[in-house]
């Protein structure tokens, strides 16, 4: 299946979604020679995607007074002038030999799915919202456990479907990403309805907890909805509904 060229997403950041569809990912593969890496590479590799998960959500929380935070995050993150550049670069031409100054050097590393943009966002805001609520529902005297065990299954839930969207995402599957997206949205969805009627009227921590939750998963839903609307202009109108 080929995959179309999509410069623009998430708003004033270009590089959300499908990060790398313009074919870098199987020329960096195609021909890997002595360039295959050990176990403590890829150990290294993955220990710096998880900082930049923790510098996302460092950075996030620290704008969390900024109406445009998403924004915000993304330019301090660098995405955006990834994305500028990558747009004026265009698809690359993939008939077109290789010159000597994208072979790749010492210092090169793969890309996956850990530096898509989308997954580190998503990643970072449940990490927090997970976390936060295992910390508050251990204690039975916050929270009772039946709504504890919901609510957590609901978070779990949301990020698997969000996982297998942004991996449609990344492959150019456009249609099968936003289909993938809907099923997360119903999960946030039932996430903010248990965060909604479960902890109103609660104690201190359940409504500190409701007041930390809420803009985040708000926050995952107008991602979400950004890149599944670049995803539909991607694919054009769809022939079956006109």
């Amino acid at each position: 299946m080929p995959q179309p060229h999509c410069a623009t997403a998430f708003g004033n950041v270009r590089s959300m979604i499908n990060y790398n569809s313009d074919g870098s990912i199987e020329n960096e593969w195609d021909e890997p020679g002595d360039l295959a890496w050990r176990e403590v590479d890829w150990e290294l590799y993955l220990d710096e995607q998880d900082e930049s998960i923790r510098d996302y959500l460092t950075r996030y929380d620290s704008l969390m007074g900024n109406v445009d935070r998403l924004d915000e995050v993304a330019r301090l993150m660098g995405w955006e002038q990834m994305a500028e550049s990558a747009e004026e670069a265009g698809p690359p031409d993939r008939n077109a030999p290789p010159d000597d100054d994208s072979l790749p050097e010492s210092g090169w590393e793969p890309y996956t799915l850990h530096k898509n943009p989308v997954y580190i966002s998503t990643k970072a805001l449940y990490l927090g919202l997970t976390k936060t609520w295992e910390q508050l529902a251990s204690s039975q005297a916050h929270v009772p456990p039946p709504l504890g065990i919901v609510l957590l299954a609901t978070l779990n839930r949301g990020y698997e479907q969000s996982l297998l969207a942004i991996q449609a995402l990344d492959l150019g599957d456009y249609g099968l990403a936003v289909c993938l997206f809907k099923r997360a949205l119903r999960e946030l969805n039932l996430t903010l309805g248990h965060i909604e009627s479960g902890l109103a009227g609660k104690d201190e921590a359940c409504v500190s907890y409701r007041e930390y939750a809420l803009p985040r998963l708000f926050d995952l839903r107008e991602i979400w909805l950004r890149v599944m609307n670049e995803c539909r202009e991607e694919l054009g109108p769809d022939p079956h509904t006109e």
